[in-house]
């Protein structure tokens, strides 16, 4: 009895011992003010979503007389020549603003994002996000071939880290701020709460810390539940209620997914080969897009479906009212208009395109499945919603969100399994191909590599400035002659660094001034890079597991 009473006096030390460094660490990550200001961003990237679609709106008003998603209805009551000019104008304005009022002289986009993420939160600079989501709004509302969800995405995860800079927060906690914003412009995007959840860790976070969950959500709600009161609860696509007819179609489903990644493979290529072109063409930044413009609009007369986000012309493929000719001539024409459009510096992103060209993909494939099997094969709008989610999945390298995103848009659950056969299918072929999403790609080209990993990055990204011991202190130990040995500058990788380490075979080296090696700032030990390393690699752990 009195071990009994005994354990029962000290059960409120154990608890307390428990509970304490769990508090502590809790507290220490400031993840009560993280909550609260995720229901603050939230809020705000909804609002932000609701005035980037409404300037969209205001300006495709000005040549179409209508600030609606019925692109194509209501360019055939416009001359040719008005659909011809109407990107080229709106190019005009894209072209100055980014001459004038853009440092970087391109919209941001999702990539953008990816990388503030690595770099703890940063580098996203509220005025040029403004900016950028101006020049997107433009360019869409005149006509540009592009997706209004990626600089959305961009927008929110600019204001997540504009209030970040209110607050001190740690670097952990600034990513988490970070992907809210991404959750709540998703979400407020897509009518999509749970796909907003899903992207922001799948994508940006790339990891599903439980720390992160929870914020993430309280922004997805909020976003979600302001774009609801003002546009209604309504799904982007509304469709017929489609159902498989066979269990014997799951080798069509699969057959559909190979169909999927061949399209996303060429769409992929044809975005980096535009923008290789583009590169190695001479001309000034305002006439790019001005130039491009054109080059959309002369597409536009011919297939007006394609100008703008394209949801109409999805929605036609979906309801199954465009015949298969129509159906095969959007799909080249899209993805000839959206690769024209991003390599002409025109802001916008993929999304739109990626669900567009997979529900035209879908739809031809159904088309031609149901005459070869007229009394076995589903509907071929059903093959439509299988092929939105395949190639988009395939092309953004994000196949859970992407099928949720493409269940909430549809109310489509019950295809579950044939859209898991088809998406899984379509991204782990593009995978092979080409080996990362098409936001990683963008990152290689300024020479960000994240898709190989956290190590990768961090042995790349890391500079000898950061981890070096002071100088000597007497100016004799300081002078250092170049022709003595090796020596590293404070700009060096520690990639570069640990390879001289290992060549040199030394302990330590000197870190000289770069354009005058014969005076010494710091000195640079083995050990030191080591522990550096190891220690962010612990960080990011703890992080992606807390």
């Amino acid at each position: 009895m009195h071990k009994i009473l005994k354990s029962f006096y000290r059960l409120p030390q154990i608890v307390l011992g428990w509970v304490t460094p769990n508090m502590r660490t809790f507290m220490g990550n400031q993840l009560p003010k993280v909550w609260i200001l995720s229901i603050v961003i939230g809020l705000l990237v909804a609002i932000a979503a609701i005035a980037f679609r409404t300037a969209i709106g205001l300006f495709q008003w000005t040549w179409l007389g209508t600030a609606s998603e019925l692109v194509i209805s209501a360019t055939e009551r416009q001359p040719w020549l008005i659909i011809l000019c109407a990107p080229a104008f709106g190019g005009l304005l894209v072209g100055w603003l980014l001459e004038k009022y853009q440092p970087k002289q391109r919209a941001g986009g999702v990539a953008d994002v990816i990388e503030a993420r690595a770099l703890g939160g940063r580098g996203l600079p509220l005025r040029a996000g403004l900016m950028s989501a101006l020049i997107t709004s433009i360019s869409l509302g005149f006509g540009a071939s592009a997706g209004r969800e990626g600089p959305v995405v961009h927008l929110g995860a600019t204001i997540g880290t504009a209030l970040c800079r209110m607050f001190n927060l740690p670097d952990s906690a600034r990513r988490i701020l970070l992907a809210c914003g991404v959750a709540s412009a998703v979400s407020a995007s897509f009518n999509a709460p749970i796909a907003g959840v899903l992207f922001a860790h799948e994508v940006i976070l790339g990891h599903y810390a439980v720390s992160a969950f929870v914020p993430i959500v309280l922004a997805s709600v909020m976003g979600t539940l302001l774009t609801r009161l003002w546009f209604g609860d309504v799904a982007a696509f509304e469709i017929p209620p489609y159902e498989i007819t066979s269990y014997l179609e799951i080798p069509a489903f699969a057959l559909l997914g190979l169909t999927c990644a061949v399209v996303a493979i060429i769409f992929q290529f044809a975005l980096i080969g535009s923008d290789y072109v583009a590169r190695n063409i001479t001309m000034p930044l305002w006439l790019r897009p001005v130039v491009g413009g054109f080059a959309v609009g002369a597409i536009g007369i011919a297939y007006p479906g394609v100008l703008g986000v394209g949801y109409e012309a999805t929605d036609l493929a979906l309801k199954q009212e465009l015949p298969l000719t129509m159906l095969l001539a959007l799909l080249v024409a899209k993805t000839a208009a959206t690769a024209i459009t991003l390599a002409s510096r025109f802001g916008g992103g993929i999304f739109s395109p990626s669900l567009y060209l997979g529900a035209m993909t879908g739809g031809a494939f159904g088309l031609i499945a149901a005459s070869a099997f007229p009394e076995m094969a589903s509907s071929h709008g059903l093959y439509a919603i299988l092929g939105m989610g395949a190639v988009a999945a395939a092309v953004l390298g994000a196949p859970v969100s992407t099928t949720v995103i493409v269940f909430e848009l549809t109310g489509g659950y019950a295809l579950s399994i044939a859209l898991l056969l088809a998406v899984s299918i379509a991204t782990g072929l593009t995978q092979a191909i080409h080996g990362k999403s098409y936001f990683h790609w963008q990152l290689g080209m300024r020479g960000v590599c994240l898709h190989e990993g956290t190590h990768a990055y961090l042995i790349a990204s890391v500079k000898v400035r950061q981890f070096m011991d002071p100088p000597p202190e007497t100016d004799e130990e300081r002078v250092f002659d170049p022709a003595s040995g090796p020596y590293l500058h404070a700009t060096d990788s520690l990639e570069s660094a640990l390879r001289m380490f290992d060549e040199t075979g030394r302990d330590s080296l000197p870190v000289v001034e770069r354009g005058k090696a014969t005076l010494v700032i710091g000195q640079a030990r083995h050990v030191r890079a080591l522990n550096h390393f190891n220690k962010a690699l612990i960080q990011v752990s703890e992080e992606e597991h807390r």
